[in-house]
């Protein structure tokens, strides 16, 4: 595996902002820098300006105020094709009328590369998506997986520093959907190049992204490693878009010493982290992960914060067991718990003591 370097600032955006009429921002003040050879995901829901960045990046659109800079070169007002650019798209933007080899010489050639040297990229851009042997293809005669390999090699081709991925997964089924976010994964982990990646799929995003910046409203809301995301999210969007997440209705009675008191809409009283609440009297939705939750007395960590609940609905999943229950006046809580021998079925109608670590619930800002 060739080892990244850490620089910080290979793509850069510097209070970008995009509008199309002049009035409305979908891109608002945007601050970013990517490093190189690392994997950064926009992930958000549409119209949140994720796509928008990428294009402008691209420079299929121009950006309405603010510098974007790659290597530490100004690009606005680049051309798209002198960038150096690889970009891989949904729809994979294949030539019909040309085969495997001709799709990918394509960019070589406008790149003014000789005969020679053009097969032999080629070839070894074919040979690292293991499609070699169908160099002599047309896209037609390919399926959907393989026509996204072919894109993928195209993209990487002619040796770019950067490669910009649009949802390029979006049209293949979840099983070959997983399959290729490994694929591309390890030909970033081999390969040292940047990738910056735009889908609205957050277990895509988990699973493959050294940073994630999550966007909503042209803004992105916040900026972290997979795993802070899920475990430490800073608001209420990133805790309800990252994961399922449960969310209690609640009022902030007291924070001390690093620790949020609230008072339930039924009454009870819970502990959990405040983040983005600050004072007695707060509105607050107390953040808890459905798989940190636990219903047999046995396995309640130590310290645990119990609650009755009633059970609504008891769903055999296979590898795991999914449970809604009604707490504390909301009939939306689940529980995922894996099935083991000693897992204990539950029953609609069902009064059960639930409980968590207090460090698992997180005391956040009202949607």
């Amino acid at each position: 595996m060739q080892e990244r370097e850490n620089t910080d600032g290979f793509v850069v955006f510097d209070h970008v902002q995009k509008s199309y009429d002049g009035e409305t921002l979908v891109v608002k003040d945007l601050n970013l820098s990517i490093g190189k050879g690392e994997f950064l995901t926009m992930l958000g829901p549409s119209g949140s300006g994720k796509t928008t960045c990428l294009m402008m990046l691209a420079g299929f659109e121009t950006a309405t105020h603010g510098d974007i800079r790659l290597d530490g070169r100004p690009i606005n007002s680049v051309p798209p094709h002198k960038r150096g650019i690889g970009m891989v798209f949904q729809n994979y933007a294949l030539f019909p009328h040309m085969t495997v080899g001709e799709n990918l010489g394509f960019p070589l050639e406008v790149r003014g590369m000789g005969k020679f040297d053009r097969e032999a990229k080629i070839k070894r851009a074919l040979d690292m998506v293991q499609m070699g042997a169908f160099i002599n293809r047309r896209p037609a005669q390919l399926s959907g997986g393989q026509q996204q390999r072919i894109a993928l090699a195209r993209a990487l081709v002619f040796d770019p520093s950067l490669v910009l991925m649009d949802e390029p997964l979006g049209a293949l089924d979840k099983q070959l959907r997983e399959h290729m976010q490994f694929e591309i994964k390890h030909l970033h982990d081999s390969l040292g190049i940047t990738v910056v990646y735009v889908t609205h799929d957050q277990g895509e995003a988990l699973t493959m992204s050294d940073r994630i910046a999550v966007f909503n409203d042209g803004r992105i809301q916040q900026l972290a490693a997979p795993n802070e995301l899920y475990e430490a999210p800073q608001n209420s969007f990133v805790a309800q878009f990252i994961g399922e997440n449960n969310k209690l209705p609640g009022t902030i009675e007291e924070i001390a010493d690093g620790r949020a008191t609230v008072r339930l809409q039924t009454g009870e009283f819970i502990t959990a982290t405040p983040v983005n609440v600050s004072q007695k009297g707060q509105p607050t939705l107390v953040s808890i992960r459905p798989e940190r939750v636990e219903y047999m007395p046995e396995r309640l960590p130590a310290g645990a914060h119990t609650i009755d609940a009633e059970v609504l609905e008891f769903i055999y999943m296979g590898d795991m067991f999914r449970t809604r229950l009604k707490v504390a006046g909301t009939d939306d809580f689940v529980i995922k718990n894996r099935n083991t021998m000693e897992q204990r079925r539950l029953q609609p109608g069902e009064i059960v003591k639930i409980g968590w670590a207090p460090q698992d619930a997180r005391a956040l800002d009202p949607l």
